[in-house]
């Protein structure tokens, strides 16, 4: 199986989905627990939530593999993602609910995590590289756009109902304060949806690595509250009627950076 999926586009972004996948090669399934193997804490969807982004010229990048195998949204060397808060590693070894990903002493050590960055990590990230490259020099900047989401209540995580639209921009270091502005103005003119800016989820690994705005690259992430679009439980179907209802935000936030233009 491919590690991702990519497809080049035409515009000055790149759509990134570092948690959509879901396959778990057969080798390191059998050290996980039956629970696990139902990967309930991926980013459902994605790709089909986010089909329109060909119609706007973006470049798409879809991880394949689950982030049980390994989190592309955490630094390869393990460092903490939010300090001081509950966080999951780089090879997750509970869920989101603490249930444990493996059966009793069988997760990896620090060889099989170092394996794991090597065969699975890298590429996706050389991928990501290599396309904010090509943007860059095609286009004289580029966007990144990182697209998550999570269960709307996440106790581990976050207190009380999660707000439906959370931007992230590292508290306006990953882009310019223009584009931060931008992408929320586009997603409040929807009010029937909630919407913040660097609340909780102020952009992961991804947004904070490559969102380098003095060198000519804007990072924004977006974790979605999942009951915007799908049924939070299993088997965690998608719902083309409450899809239909946010995709029209979800355009106009991408339309917002495509519309901004640097200095």
């Amino acid at each position: 199986m491919n590690l991702y999926d990519f497809s080049p586009g035409t515009a000055p972004l790149l759509v990134s989905m570092p948690h959509c996948g879901t396959h778990i090669p057969l080798h390191l399934a059998a050290d996980m627990s039956p629970e696990a193997l139902s990967v309930p804490d991926t980013d459902f969807h994605m790709p089909r939530l986010y089909d329109f982004v060909r119609e706007l010229g973006a470049s798409v990048l879809a991880a394949t593999h689950s982030r049980y195998v390994i989190d592309l949204n955490r630094a390869p060397d393990g460092v903490v993602l939010y300090p001081g808060a509950s966080n999951t590693e780089l090879c997750p070894t509970s869920r989101f609910d603490f249930a444990p990903v493996y059966r009793e002493g069988r997760a990896p050590d620090a060889d099989g995590i170092c394996a794991r960055v090597a065969e699975y990590w890298e590429p996706y990230h050389a991928r990501l590289a290599e396309e904010l490259q090509r943007i860059r020099g095609l286009h004289g900047y580029a966007l990144l756009f990182d697209a998550h989401s999570i269960v709307s209540v996440c106790p581990r995580f976050f207190e009380g109902r999660l707000t439906d639209i959370n931007l992230g921009t590292a508290d306006g270091a990953s882009c310019a304060p223009a584009l931060g502005a931008a992408v929320l103005e586009a997603a409040q003119e929807y009010p029937g949806y909630t919407s913040i800016l660097n609340g909780r989820f102020k952009g992961g690994y991804i947004t904070r690595r490559y969102g380098k705005p003095e060198h000519g690259v804007h990072g924004v992430q977006l974790e979605l509250a999942e009951r915007t679009y799908m049924d939070e439980a299993p088997p965690f179907a998608y719902d083309e009627t409450l899809a239909e209802g946010v995709r029209p935000v979800l355009r106009s936030v991408l339309e917002a950076m495509l519309a901004w233009q640097p200095r």
